[in-house]
């Protein structure tokens, strides 16, 4: 075990370099969630930074009882990538992006109805399907930029002769209405685990996943059809959920607020749209609550990202980043607040899940063109 892992307490710690950027606001958040009634133990991730009362990037352990507030308002957010069937040797970057400019934020109806499932067309929801959102949520062409472990990258299918598609998104307006159901019965004090609320909880909860997994295919499908290629989905995997299991002897409740889980196989850990993004073989473990970093993370508040850069940058100049890549996305205030400069290092977030022996790198991966929005989230 490295030098990465902190103990703030007996049942706090997290996970950084010297040079990864960790808050102290975040961890006092930490603190924080560690005092919830029957929480056993909390790990902040290399990507931890505050969010609204609870920290994002991290993973909390409870018995007993667990809380919805921690899994937060996007319930099922996650990571899909697709094997696309575009030849990195035939990319027409001037091409690629103004399809994908081209493209409206929502689907129309007409297409919703061909390719949205049957049971799903009465839902609530269903408008949202295949359409991204706004935040840190993306979808990006990407290429293979380093193959580090080559036999695990043929372990894992991909064709580094052809780009990949990364989906970045959860299950929209319904996880926010899931949450705000909750708080407003419950407020922020959890849920017995053998209560009839509990159940309910969860299966709304199990629908939100079942949502935001279709919707990341859809995103996935769409895109591909505007640039007229087409895909596989390689892997899929949320980072925001709640679920039943046993660590270090216990029976209880593993809430994962933007944090990967370690034991479902290879997994993405993307870096901010000027950043590349890594391919991992995650090694499960106990000391992070079986999970991993699920991103870069941010550094500076949304906030405050356009008084700091506005004056250095116009929105033309961040839709190009040092890497060479391409970043589509009409929301002026969304492009300061999701600007590379507003995040951390992924190479320090991926140093320092390597320094503790829960990750092994399997591939680099380099943006071409990221989608965040084509107008207003």
């Amino acid at each position: 075990m490295g030098n990465s892992l902190h103990y703030v307490s007996e049942h706090i710690s997290y996970i950084a370099t010297e040079s990864t950027w960790i808050e102290s606001k975040a961890i006092q958040q930490l603190q924080t969630t560690a005092n919830l009634p029957d929480m056993v133990s909390v790990v902040g991730m290399p990507d931890l930074h505050p969010g609204r009362g609870y920290p994002i990037g991290a993973a909390f352990f409870s018995s007993s009882r667990f809380y919805p507030a921690l899994v937060g308002n996007d319930i099922g957010c996650g990571m899909s990538l697709f094997q696309t069937d575009i030849k990195k040797s035939k990319l027409n970057l001037d091409k690629l992006e103004k399809q994908l400019t081209e493209m409206a934020d929502h689907a129309p109806l007409s297409w919703l109805n061909e390719y949205v499932p049957e049971h799903m067309k009465s839902h609530d929801f269903m408008a949202s399907l295949s359409s991204i959102g706004g935040g840190n949520h993306f979808a990006e062409f990407q290429v293979i930029d380093e193959i580090v472990d080559s036999e695990l990258f043929a372990q894992s299918g991909l064709n580094k002769q052809q780009l990949l598609l990364l989906v970045h998104s959860g299950s929209r307006g319904l996880g926010q209405s899931i949450l705000r159901q909750h708080v407003e019965q419950h407020n922020h004090s959890g849920l017995d685990d053998q209560s009839n609320e509990a159940k309910h909880y969860l299966q709304a909860h199990q629908d939100a996943l079942y949502f935001a997994e279709l919707n990341r295919q859809l995103i996935g499908l769409r895109m591909l059809q505007q640039v007229k290629a087409t895909g596989e989905l390689s892997l899929d995997i949320n980072h925001n959920s709640v679920e039943s299991c046993c660590i270090n002897g216990i029976n209880g409740w593993l809430h994962r607020k933007g944090a990967t889980p370690s034991d479902r196989g290879f997994v993405i850990i993307p870096g901010s749209r000027g950043d590349y993004s890594y391919l991992v073989s995650p090694k499960t473990s106990e000391v992070s609550l079986n999970s991993l970093a699920h991103g870069a993370g941010r550094k500076w508040m949304r906030t405050e990202c356009k008084s700091r850069l506005s004056h250095r940058y116009t929105p033309l100049q961040l839709s190009r980043t040092t890497l060479g890549s391409r970043v589509i996305c009409a929301n002026k205030q969304l492009i300061y607040e999701e600007a590379p400069q507003s995040y951390k290092s992924i190479e320090t977030v991926i140093d320092s899940m390597i320094d503790i022996g829960i990750i092994q790198v399997i591939a680099r991966l380099k943006p071409i063109v990221t989608y965040k929005t084509s107008g207003d989230c």
